[in-house]
């Protein structure tokens, strides 16, 4: 074997020296090293086994093949440009591409921003709010059909001023995942189906201003069980007030309170409170008092609830009984006899049959006193009314002395079991039907979904 040994091997001409012809190898001894302190120009650099340790095609530069590790030694630092950053983005859209990072000014409008349609793992883009107005004009993601944090909708949205996103590209399954977002919020929820019963509370009957007075309203009824349900965004609080039932009273009955169920995205569910019997004309709401001596009674509110019943004068005079989810109440019918309240409906959403918001009845100069409607209505009576039930929206009955108070409402609400997320205020019942939660909300709390 020759041995060459020189200190500088220099072109003849020209600037580029080759080492041997097309096809050759040459070996680096172990212990030996090459430095190379400028460009590499060479297409390939093996080791002596022949694999390839760099090569370049263009401007790209490969360490290593498939299936290898590339190393870097203890103490040493691998160098590279780092992200690109582009000049202040102004408009109300862009498209963005993996290893750039963007200052975004909404200060004129939001801004939507297009993601890659293809993305390799370790991909990363890094957008900046540049004059911390995100909250006030938003940055949307389109996620342009890949993953975000495992999903695909909703888009993205960032809206607190001053806020960085930094986007890494993980793969198909999870896709892109802020590797930091300042406000760590979940900005991909999900939403699931949800279904609901909401009652307002039952109105009061009429009380000692006459003895003739009518029963109490129920309060307003409106369910979507069965029916098309609503859908709850994930990780949003969701807030559930119960009406109360109306009052006790010497004199024309006491408006039962509106149960409410409202929050993120849903259209927000009010049942009215069930209007005051009366000796006069019944007072209107979900469903309508009844009217007293002659008098019609109040009107209930479409979809929620019937009229009151309608009473009779003369003697003996006598009062209509409350209007029920399910029915008007019935009129008095002359001769010292009282209306009945109203039936209520009946549900299913706690998996039995439950009814809810029966009228309260009538009473009467004579002696036949109206009977509550099925569903928490009170009786009429020639004492003290009796009460609605709690938590049915039943309408009071009326009395001679003191009207019956009308029912508390509920509400009710059942979804997957898989997706209910045991967050709640207010102390609901939470019971089990199959594979669905049910969660009865007796007093005012909330759910966080």
């Amino acid at each position: 074997m020759s041995e060459v040994k020189v200190n500088k091997i220099s072109p003849r001409s020209g600037t580029d020296v080759a080492l041997g012809d097309s096809g050759d190898s040459f070996n680096v001894p172990s212990g030996a090293a090459i430095a190379v302190t400028g460009d590499l120009k060479s297409s390939t650099l093996k080791d002596s086994a022949g694999a390839v340790v760099i090569s370049k095609a263009g401007t790209a530069v490969t360490l290593g093949a498939s299936g290898d590790t590339v190393s870097v030694a203890g103490g040493a630092t691998l160098e590279g440009a780092g992200l690109a950053w582009q000049a202040v983005e102004t408009g109300a859209t862009f498209t963005a591409v993996a290893g750039n990072g963007y200052w975004v000014n909404t200060t004129a409008q939001a801004c939507t921003v297009t993601l890659p349609a293809s993305a390799a793992v370790g991909d990363q883009i890094i957008f900046t709010d540049y004059l911390r107005t995100w909250g006030t004009n938003a940055v949307t993601i389109n996620q342009n059909s890949l993953n975000f944090q495992g999903e695909t909708s909703p888009n993205p949205v960032y809206n607190t001023d001053g806020q960085s996103v930094n986007l890494v590209y993980s793969g198909a399954t999870q896709g892109w995942i802020p590797n930091s977002d300042d406000d760590v919020t979940n900005e991909v929820p999900q939403t699931y189906t949800t279904e609901y019963l909401v009652v307002a509370g039952g109105a009061s009957g009429g009380g000692s201003g006459s003895n003739r007075s009518g029963g109490g309203g129920a309060g307003g009824l409106l369910t979507n069980y069965g029916g098309s349900a609503i859908n709850l965004t994930e990780t949003e609080v969701y807030t559930v007030t119960i009406g109360a039932g109306g009052a006790a009273t010497t004199t024309t009955g006491s408006t039962g309170s509106n149960s409410v169920f409202s929050g993120h995205l849903i259209t927000t569910i009010t049942s009215s409170g069930g209007g005051g019997g009366s000796d006069g004309t019944g007072v209107a709401g979900g469903s309508g008092g009844g009217g007293g001596d002659g008098n019609a009674g109040g009107a209930g509110t479409v979809g929620q609830g019937n009229n009151g019943g309608t009473g009779t004068g003369g003697g003996p005079a006598s009062g209509g009984g409350g209007g029920g989810a399910g029915a008007v109440g019935s009129n008095s019918s002359g001769g010292g006899t009282a209306g009945n309240g109203g039936a209520g409906l009946a549900n299913s959403i706690t998996g039995s049959s439950v009814t809810y918001a029966g009228g309260g009845g009538g009473t009467t100069e004579g002696s036949t006193f109206g009977s509550g409607g099925s569903g928490g209505g009170g009786a009429g009576t020639g004492t003290t009314g009796v009460s609605g039930t709690a938590n049915t929206g039943g309408g009071g009955g009326a009395g001679h002395d003191l009207s019956g108070i009308g029912g508390s409402g509920l509400i009710i609400l059942r979804m997957a079991t898989a997706k209910y997320s045991g967050t709640t205020s207010g102390s609901p019942t939470v019971s089990t039907s199959g594979s669905d939660t049910i969660l009865i909300f007796n007093s005012s709390g909330s759910y966080t979904a």
